[in-house]
């Protein structure tokens, strides 16, 4: 028995290989599935099945570009419905794999459809357990996101039920796999660790911890923030089907000169010149307008949180980034790349194209002009929960998923001098390049962010109440 977690970490997120005996299986692929074939190829093995734990909502699966390049079934548990063919496994349904067994367990709760994978080994000792979503490490799924009519409470009960009945019957030695790790928005505060045990999570869980089914509900739906709206496209998509990314490639890698560039980028209003480089790079010169979501940060993610999906977008990357910055959007549905920019900056500046600057502050610079400058704004664009714990005395919180809606920016001034600050740099530098492009042009950028700023002694830090108790 050989089993490998494949883990990306700009979306927190966990499939599997599992393998034994020349037979392999996947479970809870990404769209981009090389990684998936190559590694089965370079273990002689076939890939027997695909597995999928329920309708990811925070990334599009590969379970369909996958089957397409390996001919294996797509297994779905119990009350999925899909608009192509898949296998709907059965509770208790089992299914081998060399000299070992998977066996479906229905755990609906995070999702009607949500299934576990308990994987048994030779001797039929259970051994490991594919959670998806239905528990994490020092959490569960969140039960707020199933398509239907059921209310919050309705699948929070049924997910009590699930881990009570099919989770932590389990033997604790078992050990756990789930689909997530910290910084998932799929959980509300899920542990750091990517693996865990069922007995370490039986007495450090808070949710397996509730002494009853009313306990369970309240713990588990109080203080969830709204999720982010691409959660549901990205649901309807792995429902629904979608083209294969190779298919979207072709379509996507379009290398653009500067003035081609230049006339895509006005030929319509529904077009986002996103550019994909360093904050660092960024910040010396970009296209005006451009908005910055950079690849060394959680990318994907705020790609699908910050643009529209139904906007066409050409690209602005370090050059060679092309097809990664592609593929990562491609994860959570934005597939209405049309080009790139051939060359990079270099080439938009070698053309004498406009070009625009983001102004940088030291946390020192801060310093100095607050008690100077009457129309001073921080605007700090960390989550409610960061702002509540620390922050600037007097400064603004918006947090960044909702400066896409340009109505959030109506509480500014245009008189105001706005320093925006986050919790490192990169999440103020793609607040800044949202601003400037809403005509906000009276904006820094604060280096380091609020990591940078409580070193300094003369800028005077308050805390929210409620963050107190």
């Amino acid at each position: 028995m050989f089993i490998q977690q494949l883990y990306t970490s700009c979306l927190s997120e966990a499939a599997y290989y599992i393998e034994s005996n020349g037979e392999s299986v996947l479970i809870d692929p990404l769209r981009d599935t090389t990684t998936y074939v190559e590694l089965a190829s370079k273990r002689n093995t076939t890939i027997k099945y695909i597995f999928e734990t329920h309708f990811h909502a925070d990334f599009v699966s590969g379970h369909l570009d996958l089957q397409e390049r390996t001919g294996a079934p797509i297994i779905f548990g119990p009350l999925t419905t899909t608009s192509f063919p898949v296998t709907i496994a059965k509770d208790g349904e089992v299914f081998s794999v060399g000299d070992c067994t998977i066996e479906v367990l229905h755990t609906p709760g995070h999702t009607l459809e949500s299934t576990c994978y308990l994987l048994k080994d030779a001797g039929g000792k259970p051994h490991a357990v594919f959670t998806g979503d239905t528990l994490f490490v020092g959490d569960v799924g969140r039960p707020d996101l199933s398509s239907g009519d059921l209310a919050i409470e309705d699948l929070a009960g049924m997910l009590y039920d699930s881990l009570n009945t099919k989770i932590k019957t389990l033997p604790d030695d078992v050990i756990v796999y789930p689909a997530h790790g910290p910084g998932s928005a799929c959980g509300k505060s899920i542990g750091p660790e990517t693996e865990t045990t069922i007995g370490a999570q039986k007495i450090s869980n808070y949710a397996l911890l509730a002494e009853n089914k009313k306990a369970f509900i309240n713990a588990v739906t109080e203080g969830l923030e709204a999720p982010p709206d691409y959660f549901f496209i990205n649901a309807r998509i792995n429902k629904e089907g979608y083209d294969s990314l190779e298919k979207l490639l072709a379509k996507s890698l379009n290398p653009l000169s500067a003035v081609d560039f230049d006339r895509k980028m006005n030929e319509e209003a529904k077009r986002i010149v996103l550019d994909t480089r360093n904050a660092e790079e960024f910040v010396d010169g970009y296209i005006p307008e451009a908005v910055f979501i950079g690849l060394n940060g959680r990318y994907a993610e705020w790609a699908g949180s910050l643009l529209p999906f139904d906007h066409s977008i050409l690209l602005v990357t370090e050059p060679g980034k092309e097809k990664e910055s592609i593929i990562r959007l491609a994860r959570v549905g934005l597939d209405r790349v049309e080009g790139y920019l051939n060359g990079g900056m270099e080439a938009w500046r070698k053309a004498n194209f406009p070009i625009d600057l983001i102004i940088n502050i030291e946390a020192d610079e801060l310093a100095m002009d607050i008690p100077f400058d009457k129309n001073l704004l921080v605007l700090d664009v960390r989550k409610e929960v960061e702002f509540a714990e620390g922050h600037v005395k007097d400064a603004m919180n918006i947090p960044l998923e909702t400066l896409k809606d340009p109505g959030a920016m109506a509480i500014l001034n245009e008189s105001d001098n706005i320093y925006v600050n986050c919790g490192s740099g990169y999440r103020s530098v793609i607040a800044v390049s949202l601003l400037k492009r809403q005509g906000f042009h009276n904006v820094r950028n604060l280096v380091g962010g609020f990591d940078a700023i409580k070193k300094e002694k003369s800028i005077v830090i308050e805390k929210e109440s409620k963050a107190l108790n």
